[in-house]
C-alpha cells in the first residue's frame, strides 16, 4: 500500500505502507505516485482519494485565493493525479474511490465554493464511470455527511457553522470498504446509517 501526503512525519507515524511525500496540487505528484507504485508494488490496484479542504462564509466574502485553493485541492489536484494513475488502474482493472461530501448533493449557504468544488469532484466520478467502463475500472463516488475528522476546525477561511455531531471516521471507513466489496458505484449521504 502507498500512503500519499504532504507531511513526511505524519505519513511515517502511521506505520502503514510505503510513504510518498507529494502535494496533490502539484501536477507532478501523480508521477511520484506512479513511480512508487511500480517500484514497490509492481502496479496499482486502486486509488482512494480522501484529500480535501473546506472554507466557510458567504461567497462574496470568500477571498479569491481561498476559492482557488478549494478547487485546486478538491478538484484540480485529483484530476492531475487521476490523469497519471489511470493507465496503471487500467492495467489492473482496478478502482478509483473518491470521497466527496454531502454538499455535492445538498449545497449549503455559507459554503458555496466548497459545495461547488465537491459537486465538481462528483461530476468527475460520474463522467469517469462511463469513460472507464470498457477498461473495467470501477469508479466509486462517496458523499458522506459531516464526519468528525477535524476538517471543520481547520478551514481555509471563515468559521464553521454550528454542526450536528458528525459521523465517526471509523464508521465511514467501514462503509467505504463495504461499498468497494459490494461493487457499489455511489454511496450517497443517505446511505450512511
Amino acid at each position: 500500500m502507498l500512503l500519499v501526503g504532504r507531511d513526511a512525519d505524519r505519513l511515517a507515524a502511521t506505520g502503514l505502507g510505503v510513504p510518498v511525500v507529494a502535494d496533490l496540487g502539484d501536477a507532478g505528484a501523480g508521477d511520484a505516485v506512479v513511480a512508487a507504485a511500480r517500484e514497490h508494488l509492481g502496479g496499482l490496484d486502486g486509488l482512494v482519494n480522501a484529500a480535501g479542504v473546506v472554507a466557510f462564509g458567504s461567497l462574496v466574502d470568500t477571498p479569491d485565493e481561498v476559492v482557488e485553493e478549494l478547487f485546486l485541492t478538491n478538484v484540480v489536484g485529483p484530476i492531475f493525479l487521476l490523469r497519471r494513475v489511470l493507465p496503471l488502474l487500467e492495467e489492473s482493472q482496478g478502482f478509483v474511490l473518491q470521497l466527496s461530501a454531502v454538499v455535492a448533493e445538498r449545497p449549503m449557504p455559507g459554503m458555496a465554493a466548497y459545495s461547488a468544488s465537491k459537486a465538481a469532484l462528483s461530476a468527475v466520478d460520474a463522467a469517469l464511470r462511463t469513460e472507464l467502463r470498457r477498461s473495467r475500472v470501477s469508479v466509486v463516488d462517496v458523499r458522506p455527511p459531516h464526519t468528525e475528522t477535524g476538517l471543520a476546525g481547520r478551514p481555509l477561511a471563515g468559521t464553521a457553522p454550528r454542526l450536528p455531531q458528525g459521523l465517526d471516521p471509523a464508521d465511514v471507513a467501514r462503509r467505504v470498504v463495504d461499498a468497494l466489496a459490494a461493487g457499489e458505484t455511489e454511496v450517497a449521504a443517505g446511505d450512511f446509517g
